[in-house]
């Protein structure tokens, strides 16, 4: 049982704080690896929480692993977010108050493809032709459209 599950038997809904890693795969055209969410129906940048005695590091190599089947091979730290714009209410109503280490992969090894039943789908997208995205990638991607984060 994942380390988040656990501490909702005990809160139930109310909210928590949860650190993750979000992770930014670009292929050779620099368009954005996206997931198709299967809980929101939207699309979001792979990523997800940190388990008990990980890395972050290993976090993101794991949760990329999950979602998209490729192995990420070198990591570079973008930034680290938190705050209302991460905030996060679940469709089962579980509320999350994100605090989000961004990397960017540099290379992988691997074949996208869907590899779990949190995505339905996996794309590469332009940034300047996104689908309707999730609440915390939007603000990602928006910080990155500004300039406000570099990658």
């Amino acid at each position: 049982m994942s380390y988040i599950m656990n501490l909702r038997k005990h809160i139930g809904h109310e909210p928590l704080i949860g650190l993750g890693a979000t992770t930014l795969v670009f292929n050779k055209q620099n368009e954005l690896l996206l997931n198709l969410r299967s809980d929101t129906n939207t699309w979001g940048i792979p990523g997800g929480s940190m388990e008990l005695y990980e890395t972050i590091e290993e976090t993101a190599i794991r949760e990329l692993k999950e979602e998209t089947n490729i192995t990420a091979n070198n990591l570079e730290l973008v930034s680290v977010l938190s705050g209302k714009d991460y905030y996060f209410e679940y469709p089962n109503g579980d509320k999350m108050c994100t605090v989000i280490v961004l990397f960017k992969v540099l290379n992988y090894d691997g074949k996208v493809k869907v590899n779990d039943n949190e995505s339905k789908s996996l794309k590469f997208f332009s940034l300047d032709n996104l689908p309707i995205l999730e609440s915390r990638a939007k603000a990602i991607i928006n910080k990155i459209k500004n300039k406000e984060i570099h990658i």
